[in-house]
């Protein structure tokens, strides 16, 4: 079938021309050159008053594993019923869905023109569980990444000082068993510390029970990634999360991953400094700094919004210090045997609050500060730093300097007085939101058939109505195409799912010969057989979704 979108202004960094206008042609379920000849299409959507891009990429949103399901069950009388759930409304996108279902977390991303979503903190025992949590988010196209850095097995090889060849083979065997495209570790070495009754752990600090530290760990896992050929780089939630001052731990994180790519994830809540007469400051701009010097670094945001959510991590050690602030008062913190853990915290940002405003600041200050927008990736950490759903409401603050300079004048007054946000006069083109949406998490995912507008690539299609409140424009796009098909149309009202999701994987390789070690260790470390992690095909297949493994970094 051959489709025309006849006259979109086209916004794609991906063409010689990143906004221009013109037509979009799509046959089957890519996306083509103009045909030659007199070929008519099949089908013609009139988009002359549309802003036409690629599928919304979101690299960080928690939507699949054992985490979620214990959530739900500790805050189940705080939601609405998910069929009668609210939408999100500019006036209040935290308060509408901070912890939806599964069905209607693919609503919500269609309805905002998504079409890629990621698992970022997959712990390889519960890996079935979150593949087919996912495989129910119908319509989205999802991955995972393989959680690693505090299980016993790695922290073993790293003590026993194995060679780094022999722990790549580890690190690539996990990944390809759990069906993983990136790898993620969560307070390096700190959460199995805090099972030996740790509750501070820095970069350099020795773990108690294997003498090795977190800067160790970086290290050995970044070399890891870089040198199984992962696209992306280890995606790393750094030591003191939430900290006054742990700025100085977020650097020294850069600088363990001794000159090889690393991605910082959330790392608003990791970008404090301890001045002033509160005693936290905002760190942005060292950051920045930092940056700037070490171009290997990425980094997403974990962007705050005000309202109810509820916090959901592997970090433990830093739940149990949150459960104190919990809103209501309940909280569940779960030791995971050998692997990892799960803190659940229900949590509220207050605009009163003189700390969740400085919070909502630095997250606004790194997204302006930090000028290349493939380096910086919009996320809301959700649900920990609010609803995925604020995302057009985000949009409008960095595109909409009037808008921006509205909200700062509402939070706490110190938090405004102490903040460089007041003085960014930047405001985002749709060009610079599209690559920070789109084509730089395609890019830095190694997924090359999306995130673009480009003949071959799959017709992941967002048609937004052209007007100036980026907010209402985001929102609600008036056509979204899931590899050729619509499955979102508000002119008609129809909505559809796209027949085949797909599991994005890295085709990575492994040498079966160091098998036998692993398995041992993994006896004398580990819960159960370590041939258990493995989900084959047909594993796969039942859960219904369609396994699609991308070529790695340096291979054809």
């Amino acid at each position: 079938m051959l489709t025309q979108i006849r006259g979109c202004r086209i916004i794609d960094p991906a063409a010689r021309e990143a906004d221009s206008t013109g037509d979009l042609w799509i046959r089957d379920e890519h996306l083509q050159d103009a045909p030659i000849g007199d070929e008519q299409p099949d089908r013609i959507i009139d988009a002359r008053d549309c802003v036409a891009m690629a599928g919304g990429i979101d690299l960080h949103t928690h939507i699949g594993g054992g985490k979620l399901t214990l959530a739900r069950l500790l805050l189940g009388d705080q939601m609405p019923p998910w069929r009668g759930a609210r939408p999100h409304t500019s006036e209040d996108p935290a308060e509408s869905e901070f912890l939806p279902s599964a069905s209607v977390t693919a609503q919500r991303y269609l309805d905002m023109g998504y079409t890629t979503c990621f698992e970022p903190a997959m712990i390889p025992c519960n890996a079935r569980s979150a593949h087919a949590e996912m495989a129910d988010v119908r319509g989205i196209d999802t991955g995972g990444y393989c959680l690693l850095g505090n299980d016993d097995v790695l922290l073993s090889l790293i003590a026993d000082g194995a060679e780094q060849a022999i722990i790549n083979q580890y690190v690539a065997w996990m990944v390809a068993a759990t069906r993983s495209i990136a790898v993620k570790v969560v307070n390096p070495g700190g959460i199995h510390a805090f099972k030996y009754n740790a509750r501070a752990f820095d970069v350099d600090t020795p773990h108690p029970r294997f003498s090795i530290t977190p800067g160790q760990i970086v290290r050995t896992l970044c070399r890891a990634v870089h040198e199984i050929g992962l696209v992306h780089p280890l995606h790393v939630h750094c030591s003191n999360l939430g900290v006054p001052g742990n700025i100085e731990s977020t650097l020294a994180t850069i600088r363990a991953a001794d000159g090889y790519p690393i991605h910082l994830t959330h790392v608003q809540f990791h970008c404090y400094g301890s001045d002033g007469p509160h005693r936290i400051s905002s760190a942005a701009e060292a950051l920045v700094s930092a940056m700037n010097q070490h171009r290997h670094v990425t980094v997403d945001i974990g962007q705050v919004q005000f309202g109810r959510t509820v916090t959901i991590s592997a970090d433990a050690m830093h739940q149990m210090e949150n459960s104190a602030f919990a809103k209501p008062r309940k909280s569940i913190l779960v030791d995971i045997e050998c692997e990892a853990g799960c803190g659940v915290v229900p949590f509220r940002y207050e605009q009163t609050q003189l700390v969740h405003c400085l919070q909502w600041a630095i997250g606004l200050e790194l997204l302006l500060m930090i000028d290349d927008p493939s380096r910086v990736f919009l996320t809301t950490d959700h649900p920990n730093g609010g609803p995925f759903t604020a995302y057009p409401h985000l949009i409008r603050l960095l595109t909409d300097r009037s808008f921006r300079e509205t909200a700062i004048a509402e939070i706490h007054p110190d938090a405004a007085a102490s903040s460089s946000l007041v003085g960014i006069q930047r405001e985002y083109t749709l060009p610079e939101i599209a690559t920070m949406t789109r084509l730089a998490p395609a890019r830095i995912l190694g997924l090359t058939d999306r995130g673009h507008l480009q003949p071959g690539g799959i017709a992941d299609v967002a048609l937004y109505t052209q007007q100036a409140d980026h907010d209402r424009m985001f929102a609600h796009p008036q056509m979204v195409l899931k590899r050729g098909s619509s499955v979102r149309d508000h002119q008609t009202s129809r909505n559809a799912v796209a027949a085949a999701d797909q599991t994005l994987t890295a085709a990575v390789d492994f040498d079966p010969s160091r098998l036998p070690d692993f398995r041992a260790r993994y006896s004398r470390h580990g819960s159960f057989e370590m041939d258990r992690l493995w989900i084959g095909d047909q594993e796969m297949s039942v859960i219904g979704s369609e396994v699609n493994a991308f070529p790695m970094a340096g291979r054809s």
